[in-house]
């Protein structure tokens, strides 16, 4: 009797290595379509801003965005910049809606994400003293506001927030007046989120978002939103889908480019009007951002021939 192999790299099994080396090609294959398949039916991975989640509006438009597009979402966090931007960069988070600003083209500039694309707008309202010492509760815009605030005196707070900031330079123009003519003080707060107990303290006025307010984020007792609804206090959130460095996969990639074409579709632009939560229609829509051009658009306006006429 031949002793039974014990070491070696033959087979104890005649035509095993041959049926193997045969297999092993199938194999592969197969674990490749596994896993693309996998790939395939991940859910995208999104982070947005707070205020979105808090308002209801967000888990609306998520239910609508699946049935629509037929993908599958996984959002993985609701919070401030500060932590939503860092999971978008480091790919927690394939898809990032936030508020256009410096961030956003930051991100963009960087390779993070790719070009920026507008979907919604949100309101900023002026809160002030709840007995309104400068009236105003009766003026029909934000720049009436502004001439209002220079007549009275009162103060007007240059709230760190930088969208806030562009507001006041924005209605200050509007109404043919500088900073100057108005009593602007500091933001002494230590944080954003208390910025309406230094309006309650001051008596003064501050420009802030209407959602933190509405959604006592934002508290300063003896303090109301006194003047809401100008076009002209408005931001804009926009979609950031993965760019060349973000680690996202092909798959999330191609589903995050539906969301995006989904959201500034018009049917996307339709659903976003369509979603009442908590109370209110809390985002507006696209065309929401007309009224934030304000640039002289007589013809000729800034076009080549004016700038010759002005060398003359």
């Amino acid at each position: 009797m031949k002793p039974r192999p014990t070491s070696g790299n033959k087979s104890i099994f005649p035509g095993a290595n041959l049926s193997l080396s045969r297999a092993l090609p199938c194999l592969c294959m197969m674990l490749v379509a596994a896993s693309a398949h996998a790939a395939e039916t991940d859910p995208l991975k999104v982070a947005v801003i707070g205020g979105l989640d808090m308002t209801g509006f967000w888990p609306q438009m998520e239910a609508i965005i699946e049935e629509s597009v037929q993908i599958e979402i996984e959002t993985v966090l609701a919070s401030p910049k500060e932590q939503v931007v860092p999971a978008f960069i480091s790919g927690e988070a394939d898809v990032l809606l936030m508020h256009g600003g410096d961030e956003a083209f930051a991100l963009e500039a960087q390779g993070y994400a790719e070009a920026l694309r507008t979907w919604g707008y949100n309101e900023f309202v002026f809160v002030g003293p709840a007995d309104d010492p400068a009236d105003l509760r009766a003026a029909s815009s934000g720049a009436e506001a502004m001439r209002r605030l220079q007549e009275s005196g009162a103060p007007l707070i240059s709230f760190r927030d930088v969208a806030s900031q562009q507001i006041i330079r924005r209605l200050l123009d509007s109404a043919g007046l500088y900073p100057r003519d108005i009593t602007l003080i500091n933001d002494t707060a230590g944080r954003q989120q208390e910025i309406l107990l230094q309006a309650a303290r001051d008596r003064a006025y501050v420009i802030v978002g209407h959602i933190p307010v509405a959604f006592n984020r934002m508290r300063g007792d003896g303090t109301a939103i006194v003047l809401q609804g100008d076009p002209a206090m408005r931001r804009g959130y926009v979609v950031l889908q993965p760019g060349p460095r973000h680690p996202a996969s092909a798959a999330a990639r191609a589903s995050a480019e539906k969301l995006a074409d989904f959201l500034v579709s018009d049917a996307g632009q339709e659903a976003l009007r369509s979603i009442q939560s908590n109370g209110g229609q809390w985002l507006l829509d696209r065309r929401a951002g007309s009224a934030l051009i304000q640039f002289d658009a007589r013809p000729g306006a800034g076009t080549g021939e004016s700038r010759r006429a002005n060398r003359r």
